[in-house]
């Protein structure tokens, strides 16, 4: 909060100047609080509403994330003024499956750090939810790691618990609203499971109440299908987007999905030589960036896990341009 002059926090004060004071030297006159004028009553205005029973539920969902945190803190402050953010993170996330979230894969936070002989280290946290989000500070040591990717994680868990970030009839009426503009769709994909706004609005749709972290998991199975080529074959094969949805709604985003994925692009590096080592640079970058910026990566993330895996399953000729 800004200093505002003393008196009652939020409250500013309004100083005349004082006459016969010139710059630089000091007024012996105090100054005077200025009161603003009286509240007026409008005639015809309406009394202020009551807060609605969805307000206050909304407030104590946020209080008691909030809370959860600071508790967790206060746990995890060993008087030392340091706050154990691993801890903090884990427990955070088992407070939430023990209040009702499902999760596919359960509430465990999981972390990888990158291969790396000298620093700056580099560590990933991956959510339940199936959000990812790295180190963003240049740490020493592998420890350090950790600790800034639990760090930029828990804060990331804690907005998500505004409702602005939860899926509901508004928010979904909104995103697709944004979709259809800036794709400039006609009125009548937005309830046609066939097109892309329609296959959209199905995805959020059957995952309401979940937040945007919750849901990060299926947005990147999607999207990394999308970036396979995937999609576009289910296609040629006549498969309507709803029983693509529909299939891979249940589907987790594991290593028989990656190896699949592997294998297309192997395919496509004997089509195409070099394809991979130049799809490689562009994640690679891609996911430096997103790391840095303290944003979430798991799409980026999964895109070099998968080429990787690709590099290392070709020629050894091949594979030493990855």
């Amino acid at each position: 909060m800004a200093y505002q002059g003393k008196g009652m926090p939020g409250h500013v004060h309004n100083y005349r100047p004082v006459q016969g004071a010139s710059i630089g030297q000091p007024s012996t006159q105090v100054p005077r609080t200025v009161p603003g004028p009286p509240p007026r009553t409008v005639p015809g205005q309406q009394p202020r509403s009551h807060p609605t029973q969805a307000d206050v539920r909304t407030k104590s969902v946020l209080k008691e994330a909030v809370d959860a945190v600071v508790n967790s803190f206060a746990k995890h402050t060993h008087g030392y003024g340091r706050v154990n953010v691993v801890e903090a993170l884990q427990e955070f996330w088992q407070m939430k499956s023990s209040r009702g979230a499902d999760f596919k894969n359960g509430a465990l936070v999981v972390y990888e750090s990158q291969p790396s002989a000298s620093p700056p280290y580099v560590c990933y946290v991956t959510l339940p939810g199936g959000s990812c989000f790295g180190s963003f500070q240049k740490c020493p040591t592998k420890a350090e790691a950790r600790r800034s990717a639990a760090k930029i994680a828990l804060m990331n868990s804690v907005f998500n618990e505004h409702p602005s970030r939860k899926i509901t009839d508004e928010f979904v009426e909104k995103a697709i609203g944004d979709a259809t503009k800036s794709f400039k769709g006609a009125a009548g994909e937005i309830d046609n499971p066939n097109t892309g706004i329609g296959a959209f609005r199905f995805m959020l749709e059957s995952n309401k109440t979940k937040s945007m972290l919750e849901f990060q998991e299926l947005m990147t199975v999607f999207q990394l299908l999308h970036w396979n080529g995937s999609l576009r074959a289910m296609r040629e094969r006549s498969c309507t987007r709803q029983e693509v949805l529909a299939h891979y709604s249940n589907r987790t985003l594991d290593d028989d999905m990656r190896s699949q994925m592997a294998l297309d692009w192997i395919s496509r590096e004997q089509e195409t030589p070099s394809v991979i080592s130049r799809e490689l640079a562009m994640a690679e970058q891609e996911l430096e960036s997103c790391r840095a910026a303290g944003r979430e990566l798991r799409f980026p993330k999964e895109k070099k896990d998968i080429l990787m895996l690709a590099c290392s399953q070709l020629e050894p000729m091949t594979a030493s341009m990855c």
